[in-house]
């Protein structure tokens, strides 16, 4: 644990919890904490993370400005690497993610969000990419993960602009995946995580990696690599059992 983050797992799902008041700035202390949150994950391999705050009416605000406005070029970079690299190592882990978001998810905390293989967020959430407002761009992950989600032209919308989103528009677009109401996302992503531990792992895993390469690569070749995902599977995944279990009319027992 640390002072801004703490992780309690559950099973087979680690539960990750910012407290950074007033409203979950991204600075070195979250950073850190998520940083070390995630070692916990490497250690305890849980099938899935949920991401969520502590604080009433912030999921995380952005990235911590006071912090930006009293440090060197190099120390700016410094910062910045630290926060990538957090969000880059969520964004890659083993385990499925899930953002659960009440509040504000504002810049680095929408960025965060988008790390995350799923997002829930409350009819009352806010989204946004703000940064062109100071001066700057999305710079953890932002100009990257956001076109990949809504699309150019929508990403472009919201990071020219710097306009904040209502839960409804996000989920119209793609942005978040499930809509719930005020003060239930926690709730709802708990139950996500259940319904997403009962698959098959190796399974889930190939679906975002595949998926991941529709992003990358031409038709022609993502079609190629869908057909070695399968292969691989049914040679050497959890295919055998979860197509016994089917005939057999059973549930599957997968790892």
């Amino acid at each position: 644990m640390t002072e801004a983050v703490s992780w309690s797992d559950d099973g087979p799902v680690l539960s990750i919890v910012l407290n950074r008041p007033p409203a979950n700035a991204l600075g070195p202390a979250i950073t850190d904490g998520l940083h070390a949150a995630l070692d916990e994950a490497d250690a305890s391999a849980p099938k899935v993370l949920i991401v969520s705050s502590e604080l009433t009416g912030f999921f995380a605000a952005g990235a911590d400005i006071k912090h930006m406005t009293n440090v060197d070029a190099a120390s700016f970079k410094a910062y910045g690497d630290g926060l990538r690299s957090g969000l880059d190592r969520l964004a890659a882990h083993p385990a499925l993610s899930i953002a659960a978001i009440e509040g504000l998810a504002l810049g680095g905390g929408l960025e965060l969000a988008m790390a995350c293989t799923l997002r829930v967020a409350a009819a009352d959430a806010k989204l946004g990419l703000p940064e062109v407002k100071l001066g700057l761009i999305p710079g953890a992950g932002g100009t990257q993960r956001l076109p990949r989600l809504v699309g150019r032209g929508p990403a472009l919308d919201i990071m020219l602009t710097g306009r904040q989103l209502d839960a409804a528009e996000a989920l119209r677009i793609g942005l978040i995946d499930r809509l719930t109401p005020a003060g239930s996302a926690v709730g709802v992503a708990r139950e996500l995580a259940t319904e997403l531990c009962a698959a098959s792992t190796p399974a889930q895993r190939a679906v975002v990696r595949t998926v991941g390469a529709a992003s990358d690569l031409p038709l022609a070749e993502g079609l190629r690599y869908e057909v070695e995902q399968i292969q691989a599977l049914f040679e050497h995944g959890e295919a055998a059992e979860g197509l016994r279990a089917f005939v057999e009319k059973r549930r599957p027992n997968f790892a």
